[in-house]
Formats: C-alpha cells, structure tokens, sequence
C-alpha cells in the first residue's frame, strides 16, 4: 500500500513538473494594436485547489526602441507581480460593485476635485473656448508630468481588450455641452439615479449644489451601479456660485420648473452648451436658482399627477436633450480629437489604484532615463 502511495506521489509531481515545464514557455503579445513585442512569462503552479496561475517574476521583454517612451513602458512591469498582460482588468468585482456616492458627497469639494487625474483648467473659462472642456494634457505622476499618450503607452497593456474598446466606445459618445446640476436633493438614492442616467446618456459633467446626507441612501446603495466614478462630479456650497462659474463657461441655465413662464423640453434648441438644473424632491428648484436661470422648461405631462420622481425627471430631461442635439448635429459627442485622447487616459486611470501605481512607475522609469541622457 505505501509503495501505491509512493507511486502516485511520484506520478503527480511529474505531472505538475510537467506542466510547469509547459506553461514556463508560453509568449504573450503584448496589448497593443499593430505591437511586435514579445513577452515571455516564467510562470508556475500553486499547489492549492483551483491551480491558480500566477506570475513568479516580472515578465522581460525584448524589443528595438524607437522612443524614450517606448523604452520605459518596457519596464515598468517589475512592481507588478501577479500581473499578466492582456488578462488584467484593473477594475476588480469588489470596485464593480462599490456604490461610493454617499462617501463622495460627504467630502469636501477639494476631496472630489482630487479624485479626477489630469489637471484641469485654472479659471472658470476665462480663456473661453468654443465650449466648455475642463482638462489639460497633462498628469502629474510622482515627480514628474505624463501626458495623455503617455499614459495611455503605459496603462494600456494592462488592459483587457474589450474594456479598451468600451472605453473607447464611451468617449467618443461624450460631451461637456449638456451638464447635469442636482441641487439640495435629500435622498442619496436619486441622486445615484440621476448619475446613472447622465453616464448612460453620454453627459460627463455633474454638479450637486446644497446636498443634505441623508441617511436613507443606505437603503439604495447600489443604485448608480458605479456611474458616479466615471464623471466629473463638482461639489457646490450655494446655487449662486455654482451658476456663475456654469454661465462662465458658456453654459446656459435651464430649470426643471412648472410654470406660466415655463416652455416645453421639446421646444427647447438643446445644440447650445446647457446646464439642466433639477431641484429638491418636496420643494423643487429654490426661488434663488429660478431668479438665476436663463429659462424654465417642463416636461408635457398628460396623468392624474402633475410631477415625475426627480431622479426620472433628470432622466427623461438629458434623454430628450441628448435625442435632439443627435437630431440637430447627426451626434451626441462632440469632444475634439486632442479631447478625446485626454478623456481616454482620465478614464484608464480612475478605475482603482493598479492604474495610478502604473503611471507613477512609468514616471520614475521616465525620470530615471532622462536623467543617463
């Protein structure tokens, strides 16, 4: 019996040799469209259930330099131990299932600020443009500034191709031409909703004025289903000061608002760069913010009832004016291509900290190099 024993021993550490022999040769392409670089992966077997397969070293990779940035993404995968190109989604299932707007609008506006990457525009769009597009082409990592190719060149191998093209996809569909202002809204959940529908719809830009954190959000935490990371979302202390920067920027106010002075959503030319503005659930927009506002719009109701859930009101206003800019303009989005580039690499960033502890890395690879010019 224990000669049996022995046998089998024998048998499986063969087996397990084996397979380690096997899979220690495997290459990967690396993630790159038209890419001829090779990766080699020594890799081995644990012995648990499950045969996970993890990386043993950092991966090496050979191939002629024709940039300083190619050369550094080369090297940057040394910290990245269990990391394995063209299989990494850098968005783990517990990020997917986070709902963190509670948490995000209980910080101050300095904290939410800080949760977007690249740099954005000093002023309030004092060097205006034709329409409004808050970042500059530039990131600071560690002691040093990337720009957005070079953060695309180093986060992109790192991703699976599918997100990449989603991603892709989400950008081209974007604007900062339609932005979305919640204002004293007391249930977190409609306000998740309500960022829910703007991503969905290709609006990137949020603003909550006044918000009270409220404690039934806990009963809605999931609503948003992770909306609220992929925006830029701005905190407001007062309805005054979040209008006048919106109106230097070249927006126009619009209020949800039932009213004699009141026109129709679809009456209403939604080309024009507009901030739709929807208010409290019991109270409606503030007395302050009609005075404000450039004009009052509403939704033709034909019910009993004379008001929508604000959440589906927010909804159905960005729905409406998204339908009508593609009607007038053949598309939604309408970001240029140097704003499209810096969009994508804010976005490959704000996943979780894999993608910020890659940049940082290329940066000292960036610096490292320099520095032996």
């Amino acid at each position: 019996m224990n000669s049996i024993h022995h046998l089998s021993r024998v048998q499986m550490n063969s087996c397990k040799t084996l397979i380690r022999a096997t899979l220690s040769c495997l290459d990967f392409r690396a993630g790159i469209p038209n890419s001829t670089t090779r990766r080699h992966f020594p890799i081995s077997l644990s012995a648990h259930p499950g045969l996970r397969i993890k990386s043993h070293n950092s991966f090496s990779i050979s191939r002629s330099y024709c940039s300083l940035a190619t050369a550094i993404t080369s090297e940057i995968s040394d910290f990245t131990e269990g990391i394995v190109a063209q299989s990494v989604d850098l968005e783990t299932p517990e990020d997917l299932c986070k709902d963190r707007v509670e948490e995000l609008l209980s910080k101050n506006k300095d904290d939410v600020a800080n949760l977007m990457k690249m740099e954005r525009r000093v002023g309030n769009g004092e060097e205006r443009r034709e329409r409004w597009f808050p970042y500059l082409d530039k990131c600071k990592a560690e002691d040093a500034y990337l720009s957005s190719s070079e953060v695309l060149e180093a986060v992109d191998p790192f991703i699976m191709d599918p997100r990449k093209e989603k991603f892709r996809n989400a950008v081209n569909n974007r604007s900062y031409s339609v932005s979305l202002v919640v204002e004293g809204l007391s249930d977190f959940g409609n306000v998740s909703a309500a960022f829910r529908s703007a991503d969905a719809l290709g609006i990137q830009s949020v603003h909550v004025v006044s918000f009270d954190s409220s404690r039934r959000y806990r009963d809605n935490r999931h609503v948003s289903m992770g909306a609220e990371k992929w925006l830029d979302i701005e905190l407001w202390n007062s309805i005054s000061e979040c209008f006048e920067v919106l109106k230097a920027r070249g927006y126009r106010i619009a209020t949800a608002h039932m009213g004699v002075e009141s026109v129709s959503v679809y009456d209403v030319d939604w080309s024009c760069p507009t901030a739709i503005v929807v208010g409290n659930e019991l109270n409606g927009i503030s007395k302050e913010a009609l005075e404000l506002s450039d004009l009052h719009c509403s939704i033709p109701m034909k019910g009993m009832v004379d008001s929508f859930n604000v959440s589906v009101a927010a909804g159905l206003l960005m729905h409406h004016a998204v339908c009508d800019r593609t009607s007038r303009m053949g598309c939604h989005g309408d970001l240029a291509e140097d704003e499209r580039q810096i969009l994508l690499a804010e976005i490959y960033l704000r996943p979780n900290k894999n993608s910020t502890r890659i940049a940082n890395e290329y940066s000292r690879r960036k610096l490292a190099m320099q520095s032996k010019l």
